[in-house]
């Protein structure tokens, strides 16, 4: 029988991650089964358990996305330094110790912009919209690009301020200029700015203004499909470039094969075929 891997999280049906590791599987030759599984609201710990235990050994990890990314890391008996630093985890492994959590959120977003988008961070001016888990998940990677400064900005100004403190000890080690700004009151022009808040997924406008934006800057958000069309069109509409969240999903998913698997599968192939069979349209979400 195969190894099991699976998606948890509520909502879960939009999720491309049973595709994505499927074709990663086929491309590196490997045998395993990829499943999506919905968790009741109140239900994450008992649904992982369930999982280890109706498996008979047979499932391996899982990747976990909204809203229990903050519940995986208590789940865990080892817990990587990135996700220990983000307190947050998208993926598990099952060991013969015991769980095993990590986050990959991160490493997928800077590989998307280094790699597929070609922007290389070091030097740069960075903007992250957001404090919660998404923000969490890539801020500490971001930092250890070695940019020029990274500006954090939220609509809740004291969970911003607590996500930076959390992160002061690294910017310091790689000699990026961190700070807190109001929202509202935003200021500065940036090479690049990522939107980890849920403006988009709420059908929300863009919380900070076009002034945020250098020329031709690189506009991120962490949405792919609808939600993320706004945000998009408004990068656009101000001579930035925009692009979506579908890059750092696949990258996101590479970097956990890569944890369960001991290999890199092909990622920039499989995010050129996934955009292909998405044309013209899709649907939400964040990288799932």
């Amino acid at each position: 029988m195969p190894d099991l891997y699976c998606v948890m999280g509520n909502p879960v049906e939009h999720s491309k991650s049973p595709w994505i590791h499927a074709r990663f599987a086929e491309l590196t030759r490997q045998a395993l089964r990829y499943e999506k599984r919905l968790i009741p609201l109140e239900g994450f710990a008992e649904s992982v358990q369930r999982l280890r235990d109706e498996t008979a050994g047979r499932a391996r990890g899982c990747n976990i996305t909204v809203p229990f990314k903050f519940e995986a890391i208590p789940l865990a008996q080892a817990v990587s330094e990135r996700a220990a630093l983000a307190a947050a985890a998208n993926v598990l492994s099952f060991e013969e110790d015991g769980i095993h959590a990590d986050n990959t959120d991160g490493v997928g977003l800077v590989n998307d912009i280094q790699n597929n988008a070609g922007i290389l961070l070091r030097g740069c001016d960075l903007l992250l919209i957001g404090a919660g888990g998404a923000a969490s998940g890539v801020l500490g990677p971001l930092i250890e690009t070695g940019l020029r400064s990274l500006t954090l900005v939220n609509r809740t100004q004291s969970r911003a301020a607590t996500l930076a403190a959390r992160h002061a000890t690294l910017a310091q080690k790689h000699g990026v200029l961190l700070h807190v700004q109001d929202i509202q009151a935003t200021r500065g022009s940036f090479d690049v700015v990522v939107n980890a808040s849920a403006s988009s997924l709420a059908g929300d406008s863009v919380p900070v203004d076009a002034s945020v934006l250098k020329p031709h800057a690189l506009a991120v958000d962490m949405m792919y499909g609808p939600a993320a069309q706004g945000f998009l069109q408004w990068a656009e509409a101000h001579g930035a470039v925009p692009r979506d969240g579908l890059g750092m999903l696949v990258e996101q998913a590479a970097e956990a094969f890569l944890i369960w698997r001991g290999m890199r599968p092909p990622s920039a192939q499989v995010l050129a075929e996934l955009r292909e069979s998405l044309a013209p349209s899709t649907v939400l979400t964040q990288a799932a």
